[in-house]
Parts: C-alpha cells; structure tokens; sequence
C-alpha cells in the first residue's frame, strides 16, 4: 500500500499562486507515476498534471500548460504542483495519485492510478 497525504491548498486571489505538497509513504518502490488531478462541483475529475517517479518525465493538461509545474524529490517522496497566475476556473478539490507500472495506461486517465490522497480544497476568487 502506499499512503498519499496532500497540503498546500487554500484561497488566492486571481493571479496569485500556491504550492501544493503530496508526501507519499509505504510502498513507495511501487510507483510509477504520480500525477494531481482536480474536481470542481457538478464537474468530473480531471487530470491536471504526471511526473513519472524514475526519469522525472512530465505531463500537463492544456488548461493549465505554462502555469502549473509539476516536480518531485525522490529523496523525500514528495510531489510537487507549483500553481501561478490562478485562475477562478482552477477552483477544484486537488487530489494527488500513484500509480505502479503494471496498471499504467496512460499518464491522465484515472485507471492508471489506484492510490489517491483526501484532496485539498484550492479557492480562486476574481
């Protein structure tokens, strides 16, 4: 098993930025990729950013290309999504996900990923 506990989120202002954290702990030799993705209300979740955990690869959704930047400390087992010039539209639940290699598909579909955080809330007011 491996345990993903997210922080870092909360409310910014229209253009500002935060930083959210995903410390992962267990059986963290399994994973593959990790990745963040986000669920506004009355929306389906969606993937916003993946690093795979050896070769540091990176993947991004449209929407958020050239604002967010995913990275990750191996050393610490950390994840991280810098998020800059927020939008009101990048309001969601972040959640932050594993995956091993023998379940990997592709790096934004949810069934690559059996592990997920509790999520955190992020706030962007206009």
């Amino acid at each position: 098993q491996v345990q993903l506990v997210e922080s870092g989120g909360g409310l910014v202002q229209a253009g500002g930025s935060l930083r959210l954290s995903c410390a992962a702990s267990g059986r963290t030799f399994d994973i593959y990729i990790m990745g963040w993705f986000r669920q506004a209300p009355g929306k389906e979740r969606e993937f916003v950013a993946a690093i795979k955990w050896s070769g540091g690869s990176t993947y991004y959704a449209d929407s958020i290309k050239g604002r967010f930047t995913i990275s990750r400390d191996n050393a610490k087992n950390t994840v991280n999504l810098q998020m800059n010039s927020l939008k009101p539209e990048d309001t969601a639940v972040y959640y932050c996900a594993a995956g091993p290699a023998i379940r990997y598909s592709t790096y934004d579909a949810t069934r690559s990923y059996n592990y997920w955080g509790q999520g955190t809330q992020v706030t962007v007011s206009s």
